[in-house]
């Protein structure tokens, strides 16, 4: 199917976070964090790659997931609390996020993990589902986005198939939040032209 380009405020017009990813099992918000917030992010993690922190991600569960560059390229770099004020202050908003999601959805939400994500140009990630087959715990995906002037030659969308109708780009411009849920969205991330930033996370309930 033909990809749909977003360029909006939200996924689902007029919609809540919660309304949308009920409505379409997805959506996209502008500014999620203040633009600040989103340098310094891109800045710590650009220095995680610098500084040899970054890893190449693999691909499965457990702990000593495959190296496949054939299917994945990017490099990650686990957060926690502590690591710094910058990181400190993005799980503060997902925490809210978390207590929102399950005040208004039930869906026992009970932490969440999360690490940056740096492609290198010509990486990608091809289609996959966020929930391993042997776990379920993975239920919201998030992905936020740290790149300042993106554009569309820059490639690197991630591409969504949503069930039922056409797949949709989605470009990683600043502050752009997109969320899913990890075990009914298929999606990628098409190749990328220059360096790519991002913080990947996930919403996980008791198993």
């Amino acid at each position: 199917m033909p990809a749909i380009s977003f360029d909006g405020a939200l996924a689902v017009p007029g919609a809540s976070i919660v309304d949308g990813l009920c409505r379409a099992a997805w959506l996209l918000q502008e500014q999620f964090i203040p633009p600040e917030l989103s340098r310094q992010l891109a800045a710590e993690c650009v220095q995680s790659m610098l500084s040899g922190k970054m890893k190449g991600a693999g691909v499965g569960s457990g702990h000593a997931p495959l190296l496949q560059p054939d299917i994945r390229g990017d490099h990650i770099a686990w957060l926690e609390g502590g690591r710094s004020s910058a990181c400190d202050s993005y799980l503060k908003h997902m925490e809210a996020l978390r207590q929102t999601l399950n005040r208004e959805l039930f869906l026992g939400l009970e932490e969440y993990e999360s690490h940056f994500a740096l492609y290198a140009p010509g990486a990608f990630y091809r289609a996959h589902l966020d929930r391993f087959r042997d776990d379920d715990k993975r239920t919201v995906s998030v992905v936020l986005y740290l790149n300042d002037d993106w554009l569309p030659e820059h490639g690197g969308a991630l591409r969504l198939y949503p069930d039922g109708g056409p797949s949709v780009d989605i470009a990683p411009e600043a502050g752009r939040m997109a969320m899913f849920l990890s075990g009914e969205m298929l999606h990628e991330v098409l190749p990328t032209a220059r360096e790519r930033l991002s913080i990947a996370g996930w919403f996980r309930r008791r198993g």
